[in-house]
């Protein structure tokens, strides 16, 4: 695999570790042929780019293994009319994949080293619907409220309420819930005023840090 180009490798992941796997949901694999991930990690990484796995992208963050970016996504049940908020930029590949589908991506990062290199990247790559944000993203971002979806790139000890507050009817809210090492896939719909939530698989994600999440001192 590492002889090919990365196009190449893309498209393979696409068929193998995703399509593969149950995700059927055209916009979702349509954003993951396209988005060049091997540019959203760090020089020494981008040979490992299109694996099976997260890879870290500096700081104690990793960008988050291509299966379960497409799980969360088709998760949402986007079809390209949406805002969504996104919590936790970290590279931005997440936040370049949601912008394929969506009409308008907020994505709030509190490392604002990441911030910035995420978001001149994006500029880059072209995504002009993407606003790149610096704060504590556990609160989420009540400026652009209400949102038809968030989605959630870290591990909450439980479903952050004001997460909740911010979508609009009919909103969806994706995020993985429970201990800082471990944590279940969670899918929170609000309707009416009325809450749904559905457990959909296990993962591992970095703790979710802020006034809403875990403490700074969570993995100590």
């Amino acid at each position: 695999m590492r002889g090919l180009s990365h196009e190449a490798r893309r498209l393979d992941m696409v068929e193998r570790q995703i399509r593969a796997r149950g995700i059927s949901d055209p916009l979702v694999l349509a954003a993951m042929r396209k988005v060049p991930r091997h540019l959203f990690v760090p020089e020494e990484y981008q040979a490992a780019a299109y694996d099976d796995r997260p890879l870290p992208i500096g700081g104690g963050q990793t960008i988050s293994q291509p299966y379960m970016v497409a799980s969360m996504t088709a998760a949402l049940g986007l079809a390209g009319d949406e805002k969504v908020l996104e919590i936790g930029t970290g590279s931005g590949y997440q936040a370049a994949i949601l912008a394929e589908i969506a009409e308008k991506v907020v994505t709030v990062e509190r490392r604002q080293d990441l911030q910035k290199r995420a978001a001149r990247l994006l500029r880059e790559l072209g995504y002009a619907n993407v606003e790149a944000v610096t704060g504590d993203g556990s609160g989420g971002y009540a400026p652009r409220a209400p949102y038809d979806a968030v989605i959630v790139t870290a591990g909450a000890p439980r479903i952050p309420e004001a997460l909740v507050e911010q979508l609009a009817d009919g909103g969806r809210l994706v995020v993985p819930v429970g201990s800082a090492f471990h944590q279940t896939l969670t899918r929170v719909t609000k309707r009416a005023g009325r809450v749904e939530t559905e457990n959909l698989e296990g993962c591992v994600f970095v703790p979710l840090i802020g006034e809403h999440g875990w403490g700074e001192d969570v993995s100590n």
